[in-house]
C-alpha cells in the first residue's frame, strides 16, 4: 500500500477534527446590545424556555409570533402599536406612556409586554378598579419606573342634577364636544346628584376646566382633586334571563335593553352599539359569555351564562348595568 493511500485518510480525519471543534458545539449566548446589529440566537435559549425574549428579537421577526398569542384579533394592531412603543423605550432609555386603552387591549397588551425581558410596565387608570388605564414603559434597568408614573388626573364635576339627573352618556357626550379624543378619557364615575369624577390625561386639565360649562341641560363647574379623593363604588346590576334562537347580538341586546329589535338594528348601523368597546355594525354578531355589550344612551350590558334548551334554543343570563 502507498504512502499516499494511507496519509490521505489520516489527513481528512485532521481537518474535520479542527473544524470541528474550531467553534463550541452550543454556541455562547452574548449580552443583547440594544444599540448594535440584533442578535441571532441557538435554539436552546434559556430566555425562549421562560417565555421571555429580547426586544432585538422582537425586532428581527419575534413580533409577529408574539402578536400571534393575542386572543383578540380586534386588538392586533394597537397592541402592535405598543410592541413598537416598547421597542422605542428600551433601545432609547427613556419611558413612553400610551393613551388610556380598553380593557380587552390593555389585557392584550399586558399578556404580550410581560413576555419581553429588557422592558418594565406599569399600567394605572386612577384608581384600583379602573376599567381604562394607561401603560407605562421604560426599560427593564429604568430608575424612572421605580414608583407610578404621574400620568393620570382627576377633575370633579359639579352642577344641581337634583332634577335632571345625567348619564355616563351624557358626561361623555359633554366631554367629547369639547374637542377630546375618547383615548384622552380613562374612566367617568358617576357621583349621583353631586355629578362625576372624570379620569383625564394632565395636559388636558387646564383646557377642561376652562371650557366645560354644560353637561346636558345643567350647568356645572370642574375643578382638579387628587386621585385619592376619587369616590368610587361599584355599579348596581340587574340579572334576567331571556330565552333566544340565537346568539346574534340584535336578538340579545333587543332583550337587554327592552327596544324592538328593529330599532335596535338601526342603532346598529347607525355604528351606536358596540362589543367590548368595539363598534359593530353586523347585526349578525354572535356574543359569549362575558361579552359587554354598550348602546349609546341605554348603557351597558354584560352576557352572563348560555344554556341550551331541550329544544335547541338558548337560555341567557344577561347582566344589565343600571
Amino acid at each position: 500500500m502507498s504512502a499516499a493511500s494511507v496519509t490521505a485518510p489520516w489527513l481528512l480525519r485532521r481537518a474535520f477534527q479542527a473544524l470541528a471543534f474550531s467553534q463550541p458545539l452550543y454556541p455562547i449566548n452574548k449580552k443583547l446590545s440594544f444599540y448594535g446589529n440584533p442578535c441571532s440566537f441557538p435554539v436552546q435559549n434559556p430566555l425562549r424556555s421562560l417565555g421571555l425574549c429580547h426586544i432585538a428579537q422582537v425586532i428581527k421577526g419575534d413580533n409577529d409570533v408574539l402578536l400571534r398569542g393575542v386572543g383578540d384579533k380586534s386588538a392586533i394592531e394597537e397592541v402592535k402599536h405598543i410592541l413598537e412603543m416598547a421597542r422605542r423605550a428600551a433601545t432609547r432609555r427613556e419611558v413612553l406612556h400610551t393613551d388610556f386603552l380598553t380593557p380587552p387591549v390593555l389585557k392584550e397588551s399586558m399578556q404580550v409586554l410581560e413576555k419581553l425581558s429588557d422592558v418594565k410596565v406599569i399600567a394605572q387608570g386612577g384608581y384600583a378598579q379602573a376599567e381604562r388605564c394607561r401603560i407605562s414603559i421604560g426599560h427593564s434597568e429604568s430608575e424612572v419606573l421605580t414608583s407610578d408614573p404621574d400620568v393620570v388626573a382627576a377633575l370633579n364635576i359639579t352642577g344641581n342634577f337634583s332634577f335632571r339627573p345625567c348619564s355616563h352618556g351624557d358626561f361623555l357626550g359633554a366631554i367629547l364636544g369639547k374637542g377630546i379624543a375618547r383615548e384622552k378619557l380613562g374612566d367617568i364615575i358617576l357621583q349621583g346628584e353631586n355629578g362625576a369624577h372624570i379620569l383625564i390625561v394632565p395636559e388636558l386639565v387646564d383646557f377642561l376646566m376652562s371650557t366645560l360649562d354644560k353637561v346636558a341641560n345643567v350647568s356645572v363647574s370642574c375643578t382638579q382633586i387628587p386621585l385619592h379623593a376619587l369616590e368610587y363604588e361599584p355599579p348596581r346590576t340587574q340579572s334576567f334571563k331571556t330565552t333566544e334562537a340565537s346568539l346574534r347580538v340584535d336578538a340579545l341586546a333587543s332583550a337587554g335593553f327592552k327596544i324592538s329589535r328593529s330599532k335596535l338594528v338601526n342603532l346598529i348601523s347607525s355604528g351606536d352599539l358596540r362589543i367590548n368597546w368595539k363598534t359593530v355594525t353586523k347585526s349578525g354578531t354572535i356574543l359569549k359569555t362575558g361579552d359587554i355589550v354598550s348602546v349609546s344612551g341605554k348603557g351597558r350590558l354584560k352576557i352572563g351564562e348560555i344554556n341550551t334548551t331541550r329544544k335547541g334554543r338558548f337560555a341567557v343570563e344577561l347582566i344589565r348595568y343600571l
